[in-house]
């Protein structure tokens, strides 16, 4: 097994989830997962072949990415489970190959970091919309029963003023005619094109809306300032700022990310969107940072970014997501607030 499926803590959080629900609906069903080596990927392949292991379910998982190396690596596990399979394919081409039937579909991939928004803003959209279209037009063609599609925070644009927190009726501003607009924007399409789906080719679709995410299964590739955050400070190097730090954001541990599209998938009601955060978890840049530097015993310092890396930054100063919708209608709730997300994820990695 890899390091992450033996830690005590990372296995806590599986176990956790497993208990929450009754999963026997699923028994003896595929799910088509792409962005499987994904932050959220990486941890709903875990889960669903944790609740296969030590669960006695019996939900197949069939794993899309883009690097069959990495995956490999990263499931070695499970590559010869008769629950887990992989294809290495690029979600922006029609799917090609003989893939088992897929009763759902779970859509994570996307690009989700600063930096390729900024020196790939074509591959940002076409990944988001015609990745979308292509699992939509192969899920129709086997019979799917469910797609959850994952969007984000980043459909709300930034706030006007007009609200404290983020309804999943609330819609912001985004000035369109930008190059940071090419991810909110698709995304924004992108759930259109879902409705769009499910009226015309009769889909049914749920849409979690996740908070910006944090946790162990994070990318060493990632430029979003969390993810730079905890790599310096689990690396001993004193944490980079790179504005004053006042922008005020929800986050969520991908534990409970995870337990919410797992609620969405379960539960939720077809058409709907639901948010997935926690009010516990509202916190500013600068005070995240402290927070990480703390953990870690390192300093903050602040840094002025190059235009490239600018230019893929959210303008948001402030987004923070209304998370009543989900806890009444599906009853679901966060476990952890920012400082046991934090310190799960630093201790987690170092013990890597």
């Amino acid at each position: 097994m890899s390091a992450l499926v033996e830690n005590e803590l990372y296995c806590e959080d599986l176990e956790r989830i497993a208990s929450m629900y009754d999963f026997s609906s699923l028994d003896g069903k595929t799910i088509l997962l792409s962005g499987a080596t994904g932050m959220i990927g990486s941890f709903l392949v875990d889960l669903i072949m944790y609740l296969d292991e030590h669960r006695s379910h019996t939900i197949r998982i069939v794993a899309l990415g883009r690097n069959w190396t990495k995956a490999e690596r990263r499931f070695s596990s499970y590559f010869t489970s008769p629950f887990f399979t992989f294809h290495e394919c690029d979600i922006i081409k029609p799917l090609s190959g003989v893939y088992e039937k897929t009763d759902y579909i779970i859509h994570a991939a996307s690009t989700t970091h600063p930096v390729a928004y900024a020196s790939e803003p074509v591959g940002t959209v076409t990944s988001n919309l015609l990745g979308l279209m292509n699992l939509m037009d192969y899920g129709l063609a086997h019979k799917l029963e469910r797609f959850v599609f994952l969007s984000s925070v980043e459909v709300y644009g930034e706030n006007r003023g007009d609200c404290e927190r983020f309804s999943e009726d609330y819609c912001g501003y985004i000035n369109c005619n930008t190059l940071r607009a090419g991810y909110p924007e698709s995304k924004r399409l992108c759930e259109a094109l879902c409705q769009a789906y499910r009226k015309e080719k009769n889909i049914e679709i749920v849409i979690p809306r996740l908070a910006r995410t944090l946790g162990p299964t994070m990318l060493m590739s990632d430029t979003k300032a969390i993810s730079q955050f905890i790599k310096k400070g689990i690396g001993g190097e004193d944490i980079v700022l790179k504005s004053a730090g006042s922008q005020l954001y929800t986050y969520t541990y991908v534990a409970d990310a995870v337990s919410g599209i797992i609620a969405c998938l379960l539960k939720g009601k077809d058409g709907e969107a639901y948010n997935i955060s926690s009010d516990e978890n509202d916190i500013t840049l600068k005070d995240l940072s402290s927070l990480i530097a703390e953990t870690c015993g390192v300093k903050v310092v602040f840094d002025i970014p190059d235009e490239t890396e600018k230019a893929g930054y959210s303008t948001a100063t402030k987004a923070l997501m209304d998370s009543s919708k989900i806890r009444n209608n599906l009853k679901w709730n966060a476990a952890f607030n920012m400082k046991d997300s934090i310190t799960r994820t630093i201790g987690i990695l170092k013990s890597l």
